[in-house]
């Protein structure tokens, strides 16, 4: 897994209606060396009906698209929160980045890492057998609290949750390297304190 310092993790919400999908939040939190420095979170702006579904999964209700600001508008402060800054999502290549792209912000270029991806690749080690990867789900394995479907939310839980691997990560390389300078002794690293 590559490894970030400074990184943005992001999540979108949208409403489908028929053929047509619309984002109604975008989110994302700015993560510099573990702790989170700064934020974006907006509704959007859209005249189609929310689904009941919507509205019940997120909290996002028609009064609040009502008076949020339009797609482009958004998508132009996003772009120039996010800078050339590398992105992080959960499960973001399936859905949210091809929903930037066919809203005219391709960020495909900025992303690194679908901690998604991540989670399935660990869940027989790191995620001890866990089978269902929904984000809440991986996060509350974890201990990471958070509502999901609001996609502030949404986007603090992804980047907690890859701060968890890269520790996980950090780990395994401690443990790798004491391996190989006192071998497979567990009291080989202790040799000085006796003496």
């Amino acid at each position: 897994m590559e490894t970030l310092q400074h990184y943005i993790a992001f999540d979108l919400e949208f409403n489908t209606v028929g053929e047509e999908t619309h984002i109604i939040q975008v989110s994302a939190v700015k993560m510099a060396n573990g702790q989170e420095v700064d934020s974006f979170d907006t509704y959007v702006y859209t005249d189609l009906h929310l689904q009941s579904f919507i509205n019940g999964l997120t909290g996002i209700t028609a009064e609040k698209v009502a008076s949020a600001p339009k797609l482009a508008t958004v998508l132009d402060d996003f772009k120039t929160f996010v800078g050339d800054t590398p992105l992080i999502g959960y499960n973001a290549i399936k859905s949210d980045l091809p929903l930037l792209v066919e809203n005219d912000l391709d960020l495909t270029g900025f992303y690194k890492v679908d901690v998604y991806d991540e989670a399935f690749a660990r869940r027989s080690t790191d995620l001890n057998g866990v089978t269902n990867l929904k984000l809440t789900s991986v996060a509350e394995f974890l201990g990471i609290s958070g509502h999901g479907h609001n996609s502030l939310e949404d986007a603090r839980m992804t980047a907690q949750v890859y701060e968890m691997f890269m520790e996980f990560d950090e780990n395994k390389t401690y443990l790798t390297q004491q391996e190989e300078e006192h071998g497979d002794n567990p009291f080989a690293a202790l040799g000085g304190f006796f003496d």
